[in-house]
């Protein structure tokens, strides 16, 4: 249970790291529910679909300032789905009190926050053989509560049955390879995965990890990320590129990680190494150039 958990922890910070830089961009459809399907199961909220992250959720906006998000995690198998649902259920749990949920998937709990509570949530999460969905609606200036729990687990029922048209999958990724995580992960117990469109992610049994995620981005928008201030510190890799830098040494997040961004051809590929403890590789970004830069050549 602890990698899972770990390897949550890591995947967050991919997923922050690699979202981060981009203006959202208005997308059309989410391939999860349809714009008609979530309008019949929340006919009181009108919803905007503002994100589609890459067949692994999509992000909604409300006219209220709500905001919904879909979340879709693949497993390597029903084993591993089910002990990640447990993880689920055990954090969103200490959050708030579930109760189960019937007719969505192979099994599900939904719950809302309480009264009080500084950030209101209401949230679904449902098992379904490899895969594991999770809607939430954080509302703005109201209560969450059954009057928004029901309409939301409706939407949960329509959204289970297209959780298999989630982009992520386990065995190849275009960006790296197995030979990449030779001293930085364990090679015996490797796991690759790739997790949409231009983003992969290698991890082994104690949760070690290394991501890639390929977003198009100007070269200015990425000369303002290498100037900007924040929590890691900035070294530049002119053998990447005039635009490469890498991050290090963070006061925030994970302090053994280390993110390298390299950019060419109007895009920005981030490679990412998290380890889950001090580890030889610890916010060196000297061994991850190698890595760096066989993605850079297939830009």
């Amino acid at each position: 249970m602890r990698t899972i958990d770990r390897l949550l922890s890591c995947l967050v910070l991919f997923l922050a790291i690699a979202a981060a830089p981009l203006p959202v961009r208005a997308a059309e459809t989410c391939p999860f529910i349809s714009a008609q399907e979530l309008a019949r199961a929340m006919p009181a909220l009108k919803w905007s679909l503002i994100s589609n992250q890459d067949g692994r959720g999509c992000i909604y906006q409300g006219g209220r300032g709500d905001t919904m998000m879909l979340s879709v995690f693949r497993n390597p198998d029903k084993d591993r789905a089910r002990e990640l649902y447990a993880t689920f259920v055990k954090t969103l749990g200490e959050r708030m009190p579930l109760n189960a949920v019937a007719d969505i998937g192979d099994e599900g709990q939904g719950g809302t926050s309480a009264a009080g509570a500084e950030r209101q949530e209401a949230s679904v999460v449902a098992l379904s053989g490899d895969y594991i969905l999770q809607i939430s609606v954080y509302p703005i200036g109201r209560r969450a509560d059954d009057a928004l729990l029901g309409p939301l687990t409706e939407a949960a029922r329509v959204a289970i049955a297209s959780v298999s048209k989630s982009s992520e999958r386990f065995g190849n990724c275009e960006w790296l390879t197995a030979a990449d995580a030779d001293g930085f992960l364990d090679n015996s117990t490797l796991t690759v995965q790739r997790t949409g469109a231009g983003s992969c992610m290698m991890f082994d049994r104690e949760a070690n990890t290394m991501t890639v995620a390929v977003i198009a981005m100007s070269r200015d928008t990425v000369i303002g990320m290498m100037k900007r201030a924040g929590p890691c510190k900035h070294v530049a890799i002119p053998e990447l590129g005039r635009e490469a830098f890498g991050e290090h040494s963070c006061t925030k997040g994970n302090g053994n990680a280390v993110n390298i961004h390299v950019w060419k051809n109007g895009r920005q590929a981030s490679i990412l190494f998290a380890p889950v403890k001090p580890h030889p590789e610890s916010g060196s970004v000297e061994r991850l150039k190698a890595v760096a830069g066989r993605v850079y050549g297939k830009l």
